[in-house]
């Protein structure tokens, strides 16, 4: 997994059998500065593209993602014979999934995963749920629901990477969606002041104040007021669309600016789950925005029900998206859904991604349903 903070490569070894999730070994892998920095590049919305530059950087990351994979085996000392399949979402580098050509694009080459793992990889999982009419995201609502729903109890678990997304898991229907920016904004903005990657535990946040202005201009955008189903990214929630807005505001400290920018994703995130989630046990909170520690205190001054860690279920934090998408392949192995309707929209429930064949037998077993 390579998320929209574009820090790097979570590779996660996972274990279903018995019908449990189990991790055997996670690897992290940073982007080398010069290819983050090009990812950022060709991800901004207007950017002219040649498709040379595009060709080699799908190559690229391929291969730095095939090397994750093998750094993991190696780590665990399991042998590449033994894995079924490599799950691989790739790099979002452009999410507009609206309109009649709607579409998601990721880069990281499958095809270079397959031959220098020899492991069958499924890819490209969001493009088959827009073809049926829907967001493509979010995903994880469906690993969410297999792994941390209670039959009694509805409980929404809270995903801030650089897009935040909600999943809220009931008996009846699942609903999840992207609630806005998570540290998509924020990580930009010290880039530009600090060239620092993000703000550590949210200390520069918290060491200015949230500016009323700027606060009233940046939550009165459209995409907080639009219904379900909706999936957003840093393509909208861009350099482009906060400085469109700081144009408009006076005498605002770069410090201040940075606790804002908190103040917009944990009031957007409440906000969401105040309208839809409200009567929630819990937030199980995952992802990146979990080690925020500014962020986290205005979600629970803002939310009244308790969040909690995904820790406290099994799964680390930082961990839950691998795993995911490692669910998410094993369901397209096994010819099964992988999509919810009721979160992206889509007109039926579709087997997602496509295959990649590697060397080992095991592919066989995905010739026939």
């Amino acid at each position: 997994m390579s998320g929209t903070s574009l820090d790097g490569i979570d590779a996660g070894l996972v274990d279903f059998s018995e019908k449990k999730v189990r991790l055997i070994a996670f690897h992290y892998q940073a982007f080398p500065d010069k290819l983050r920095a090009e990812i950022h590049r060709i991800s901004q919305p207007g950017q002219p593209v040649l498709l040379e530059n595009y060709g080699k950087l799908d190559a690229q990351l391929g291969c730095l993602l095939a090397e994750a994979a093998l750094a993991l085996l190696d780590k665990a000392k399991i042998p590449a014979s033994q894995i079924n399949a490599i799950g691989s979402h790739g790099q979002t580098v452009y999410h507009a999934p609206d309109g009649r050509y709607g579409f998601s694009l990721q880069i990281g080459d499958p095809n270079r995963i397959a031959e220098i793992t020899g492991i069958t990889t499924i890819s490209d999982f969001r493009r088959r749920d827009i073809a049926a009419g829907g967001q493509g995201a979010p995903l994880v609502p469906a690993f969410h629901q297999a792994v941390f729903a209670e039959p009694d109890n509805i409980t929404t678990v809270l995903n801030i990477g650089g897009i935040a997304n909600i999943s809220i898991l009931n008996s009846k229907q699942i609903l999840g969606f992207d609630t806005g920016p998570g540290n998509t904004l924020m990580d930009y903005w010290c880039q530009q002041c600090l060239n620092k990657n993000y703000d550590a535990n949210g200390d520069w946040g918290n060491s200015g104040r949230v500016n009323p202005e700027l606060l009233s201009l940046l939550l009165n955008d459209a995409y907080f007021r639009q219904p379900p189903p909706k999936s957003t990214g840093k393509e909208y929630f861009s350099p482009a669309w906060l400085q469109s807005k700081l144009a408009d505001v006076t005498d605002c400290r770069p410090e201040d600016v940075q606790a804002t920018l908190c103040q917009v994703t944990a009031d957007s995130i409440a906000n969401a789950v105040l309208e839809y989630a409200a009567v929630s046990k819990q937030i199980l909170l995952c992802g990146g925005g979990i080690h925020n520690q500014q962020l986290v205190s205005m979600l629970r001054k803002n939310l009244p029900m308790p969040l909690v860690s995904t820790a406290n279920f099994g799964i680390d934090p930082d961990y839950v998206e691998a795993i995911a998408f490692a669910w998410l392949a094993r369901q397209s192995f096994n010819h099964q859904p992988g999509n919810l309707c009721s979160v992206t929209g889509a007109k039926t429930s579709v087997v997602l991604g496509g295959v990649y064949p590697g060397h080992s037998p095991l592919i066989n077993q995905i010739a026939t349903p």
